[in-house]
């Protein structure tokens, strides 16, 4: 008896941890690291390089000039996200939650959610420039659904002058944008440096890249659990948290 009396305190003690861990992350996510979201790998931008777009609650970005963007814990904050000068790519998704009326059976969702494909807005940013989504208003579930179906919004700046608008996904290969004054990528220096050994020596045996090995390997408690937390798609994540706070 004792010994499954301890075994279900380990477990209980167990999910408080975990559950501790998504309040922890939630309160991270919630601080400086949500400010601006940094859409390019490389150095971070000095104010004034880069555009800003600001997007509600209501709009997920999916991926910028080819990027994907992060999932965090809840998917209807307020953020801003960096562009770089000159054209990119926004894919994104728009969503509007609706109650559901009447008996919800025990385990069954209580409310209706509308979501639309993945759209795109092609933005020519200016560094300086702010902007943000304007978007179609739905006042009950069943407008939100014929929205879906030819759902369309825009992207103004600051004076409130149209500078792009929505449309399907085109698949494609992204013309990234380059903040100004940066040093070279690391890709297009690697594909420079790979050109000019093959030009050098023709016979020369392509270098084996090596395995990359996985982020959580040999990394704090805390830390791998990050790493975890990130990798997981949203239903994985809903399902955890569903068990942490039983």
């Amino acid at each position: 008896m004792a010994s499954g009396q301890n075994g279900q305190g380990f477990f209980t003690c167990l999910k408080l941890m975990a559950a501790l861990f998504a309040v922890v992350a939630m309160a991270g996510c919630s601080t400086s690291s949500f400010k601006q979201v940094q859409t390019w790998e490389g150095p971070e931008a000095q104010p004034g390089q880069v555009a800003l777009l600001h997007k509600p609650g209501s709009v997920q970005i999916v991926s910028v000039n080819g990027q994907d963007m992060a999932n965090y814990l809840t998917d209807d904050l307020e953020l801003t996200y960096q562009l770089l000068p000159g054209q990119n790519t926004v894919v994104f998704t728009y969503k509007t939650i609706w109650a559901k009326q009447g008996v919800v059976d025990n385990g069954e969702s209580k409310v209706h959610v509308v979501e639309t494909d993945p759209q795109q807005v092609v933005i020519n940013a200016r560094a300086g420039e702010s902007y943000h989504f304007v978007l179609p208003k739905a006042e009950t579930r069943s407008e939100a659904e014929r929205i879906r179906q030819n759902f369309q919004a825009k992207v103004v700046n600051e004076q409130d002058r149209q500078v792009a608008v929505s449309s399907e996904v085109v698949k494609q290969t992204p013309q990234l944008p380059t903040l100004p004054g940066a040093p070279q990528t690391a890709a297009s220096a690697t594909a420079g440096a790979a050109a000019g050994a093959a030009a050098a020596s023709p016979s020369a045996t392509p270098a084996q890249t090596p395995a990359v090995p996985s982020a959580a390997n040999n990394l704090p408690t805390l830390e791998g659990l990050k790493v975890l937390w990130e990798r997981a798609s949203t239903d994985e994540k809903k399902d955890f948290l569903r068990w942490a706070f039983q």
